[in-house]
C-alpha cells in the first residue's frame, strides 16, 4: 500500500506515534478543503473519516454547494478538492485555466440515480424513461399520477428533485429528457438530497430523485422504483449499477484534485490515501466500488497529477 508504507516510514522515522493522534513530527496537520457534489459527499466524509483516524490534526471539512457551485470554487483556488457528479463542463474547464488551476479526473466510485416515491405508493412499481420524460420535460403539466398512467390514481403528483447547480440535475436531466439542464421548473429543488427525502417522505403522491446511497439510508421511509430504459424494468442495486442493467441512470462520481494543493503534504498524503482505499471507501458510503479499468485510469490519474505537482 503506497500511502500506508509513506505513512508509516514517516511515522518511524519520528519515533513513532503514542497512538492518540498526537504522536511526533511527522504528524500532518492542515486543512484539506473539499467543496461540490452533494451525492459525491458521503464518499469525501468517510474517506475524510478514515483518514483522521491515521492524521487526527488534519481537519477535512466536506462543503455541498452542488457541483457547478463547487467548481465556482475549485476554478476560483478556494478549494482544494472538487466533489463531482458529472465530468467538468468546457465553460468549467476554462475558468480554472484563467486561474492557472491545474487538476485531474478521478473516477472514484459508481452511483445508481434512484428514482423514489411515497412508501403507500402501491402503484409505480417501474417507470419508463418515456414516462419519466413525460412527467420531468419542460413545460411539462403533468401534475396527477393518473396522467402519467391511465391505470394509475387520482393522486396529486408533487415533485422534488436535485437543485440547477447540482451535478445530479445535469445528469438526470440529460438521461431523461435528452438534453443536460432542461427541465420543468414547477417542482421543489434543492442541492440537499434530504430535503427531497423529507418532501418524499411527506407527500403520497410524491416522487423525486438522487443517488443510491441517500435511498439506502431512508429505505425505511421511501420506495425505490424500477427504471425501464427499453430492456424490461430494472431496481437499482450494487450488481445493476456494475453489470450495467440499471440503463440510463447508472453513472461515474469524480473528484478533481488541485495539482497546487498537492504540493501540501496533509493533501497529498489525503488524495492517496482516497485512491489507495477508494473501494473500501465506496463500500461504506454505500456506493458501487470501481471495476478493475476504471481502477487502473484512477491510479494513471494520480501519477499524472503528482507530475504536474512536482511530487
Amino acid at each position: 500500500m503506497a500511502v500506508a508504507t509513506t505513512l508509516v516510514a514517516a511515522l518511524a522515522a519520528c519515533g513513532g506515534s503514542d497512538g492518540d493522534g498526537s504522536g511526533g513530527g511527522a504528524e500532518l496537520r492542515g486543512t484539506v478543503k473539499i467543496d461540490g457534489s452533494s451525492t459525491v459527499a458521503p464518499l469525501s466524509t468517510v474517506a475524510s473519516e478514515l483518514f483522521k483516524e491515521e492524521q487526527a490534526r488534519v481537519q477535512i471539512p466536506v462543503g455541498t454547494s452542488g457541483t457547478g457551485g463547487g467548481f465556482e470554487k475549485f476554478c476560483a483556488g478556494e478549494t482544494d478538492v472538487q466533489d463531482a457528479s458529472r465530468p467538468i463542463k468546457d465553460e468549467e474547464k476554462q475558468a480554472c485555466a484563467s486561474k492557472g488551476i491545474k487538476y485531474e479526473e478521478f473516477a472514484v466510485a459508481n452511483d445508481a440515480l434512484t428514482v423514489v416515491v411515497h412508501k403507500d405508493n402501491t402503484w409505480a412499481q417501474c417507470l419508463t424513461v418515456e414516462q419519466l420524460k413525460k412527467i420531468w420535460e419542460p413545460g411539462s403539466k403533468v401534475n396527477n399520477w393518473n396522467q402519467v398512467d391511465p391505470k394509475f390514481p387520482k393522486e396529486p403528483l408533487k415533485l422534488f428533485g436535485a437543485g440547477t447547480d447540482s451535478g445530479t440535475f445535469d445528469y438526470f436531466t440529460d438521461e431523461i429528457n435528452g438534453e443536460e439542464g432542461k427541465s420543468r421548473t414547477d417542482y421543489q429543488p434543492s442541492e440537499d438530497d434530504n430535503v427531497t427525502v423529507q418532501g418524499v417522505a411527506g407527500s403520497k403522491g410524491g416522487l423525486g430523485y438522487f443517488g443510491f446511497s441517500y435511498f439506502e439510508e431512508n429505505a425505511s421511509k421511501l420506495k425505490a422504483v424500477q427504471v425501464d430504459g427499453g430492456g424490461g424494468c430494472v431496481a437499482p442495486s450494487v450488481q445493476a449499477a456494475q453489470d450495467g442493467t440499471y440503463k440510463p441512470l447508472s453513472r461515474p462520481l469524480f473528484i478533481y484534485p488541485s495539482a497546487a494543493a498537492l504540493k501540501r503534504p496533509e493533501v497529498l498524503q489525503f488524495v492517496e490515501f482516497y485512491v489507495e482505499k477508494h473501494a473500501e471507501i465506496a463500500k461504506r458510503a454505500k456506493f458501487v466500488p470501481l471495476n478493475p479499468t476504471q481502477d487502473a485510469k484512477l491510479k494513471q490519474a494520480l501519477a499524472t497529477l503528482k507530475s504536474q505537482a512536482g511530487k
